[in-house]
């Protein structure tokens, strides 16, 4: 729809890109904290286990990120391809 009312392709590729980095954000933010402290909890529980892997953490970060861009360029490719006219016809 939003190519049909004179939205460039690359726009709408940005905006289904920008919402999936939204909610990745949104995963981290609320899934850093926590593994920090289930680190803490584990740590004491098992031996010589670390509470905090810097660099695990940004392992994981840094896939989780890169698993987003690939699973959405899928789907923002696809939207930026659409016809406007046939997009129009089938709403």
């Amino acid at each position: 729809m939003r190519v049909a009312v004179g939205a460039d392709r690359s726009d709408v590729l940005v905006m289904v890109l920008r919402g999936a980095f939204r909610q990745v954000a949104l995963g981290l933010a609320i899934g850093l904290p926590l593994a920090l402290l289930a680190g803490r909890m584990i740590s004491s529980q098992l031996f010589e286990v670390k509470a905090y892997d810097p660099l695990a953490l940004g392992l994981a970060a840094v896939l989780l990120a890169a698993c987003a861009v690939i699973a959405s360029l899928v789907p923002a490719r696809h939207a930026a391809s659409i016809d406007p006219v046939k997009a129009l016809r089938s709403e």
